[in-house]
């Protein structure tokens, strides 16, 4: 029995692909499931053997958001009744918190649409590659609601605040070629194409030594907050650790041997 609900994971060649698997509800979030992903992402992220998350959806939909259905039938998030929701607000415990400090890189594979939380956690990861039929759907203030897991922190960042505003005031939903054209997405692929590019991008990380790999995600996150200066000096302090690691001399040798390198994360 899988101990996470809604949720697929398998780890294969240094890859871990996680799948959002409630195909039937496009994939919209339970409070089980939402507890999962955080267990999932903090689990992929303390293995040794992963270097790369992928995070996908199950069916025709990468994400819908919080399960709607089960919010106004009340049983689902912020049903008003107390199902689904903590005892206490454990904010670092969360999805969007927990993404956003897992130093695994993470390749978002978006699948079909993203609408509000789900568009959130897409939003969390550092790449996504969109099939033709991604939607990234900014609808929070047509459900009454502000995007409350990331989203108002990372759109402007990724896009700017006037297209942001623009974005998030006015309720859009963008294609996947308009995501592209904004820089929300990295690549549009089609359907059947989707996880073939994603599994290659992958695999390209993966050959990379993961230590280094994930140094420069924290020193990239870093930097979202602090002064050239300071971070200038939190690179300095990482880089020493690299330089005494087996990886380091294997990367030098591969090179002078004109060779690919096989690093161990060591």
């Amino acid at each position: 029995m899988s101990k996470y609900t809604d949720l697929l994971y398998e780890v294969s060649d240094h890859v871990a692909t996680i799948t959002l698997n409630r195909p039937d509800r496009l994939n919209a979030i339970s409070g089980p499931m939402l507890a999962s992903i955080s267990q999932v992402f903090r689990d992929a992220d303390a293995d040794r053997d992963v270097r790369v998350i992928i995070l996908t959806g199950a069916g025709r939909g990468f994400c819908a958001g919080l399960d709607l259905k089960d919010l106004t039938s009340g049983t689902g998030i912020g049903s008003g009744n107390g199902a689904g929701l903590p005892t206490r607000f454990d904010l670092q415990s969360s999805p969007p918190l927990v993404l956003h400090t897992t130093d695994k890189p993470v390749i978002c594979a978006l699948n079909g649409p993203a609408a509000g939380y789900g568009m959130d956690i897409a939003l969390g990861c550092d790449m996504r590659v969109a099939s033709t039929t991604g939607k990234l759907a900014a609808v929070f203030a047509k459900r009454g609601i502000l995007p409350e897991s990331g989203g108002s922190w990372l759109l402007p960042r990724l896009v700017g605040w006037a297209k942001a505003a623009e974005i998030v005031f006015r309720g859009q939903t963008l294609s996947a070629q308009e995501s592209l054209e904004l820089g929300l997405v990295n690549a549009v692929v089609e359907p059947d194409k989707l996880m073939d590019t994603v599994n290659e991008w992958a695999a390209e990380i993966a050959a990379n030594a993961p230590n280094a790999v994930q140094a420069i995600k924290r020193m990239m996150r870093l930097g979202l907050d602090e002064t050239f200066e300071a971070n200038v000096h939190h690179v300095y302090l990482q880089l020493l650790p690299l330089f005494g690691s087996e990886d380091f001399k294997e990367g030098v040798q591969s090179f002078l041997e004109k060779r690919a390198p096989q690093f161990q994360g060591r």
